[in-house]
């Protein structure tokens, strides 16, 4: 198996060290268990992301529409046509 050597300070190390269920316990396993939480998505950064999204001009929008509008089901879904 592969490896790769990180430096960590020493808080993280002793984290680590106090994560392992026992003594023979790798680090390599005690960050494989980890649960990294991920940032709540919230309505702030939905209109964060919206400022920095480029405006569909009006052609563009028209477009959508006929392609919408032309995009039908296949007679037969089976077939594909």
């Amino acid at each position: 198996m592969a490896t790769k050597t990180i430096s960590i300070d020493l808080e993280a190390y002793e984290r680590l060290r106090r994560a392992r269920r026992e003594r023979s316990e790798s680090f390599s396993m005690v960050i494989k268990r980890a649960v990294w939480p991920t940032p709540p998505r919230t309505a702030g950064a939905l209109l964060e992301a919206l400022e920095t999204t480029p405006v569909l001009s009006e052609g563009d929008l028209a477009r959508l529409e006929e392609a919408h509008a032309a995009d039908a089901p296949p007679k037969d879904p089976w077939q594909g046509s």
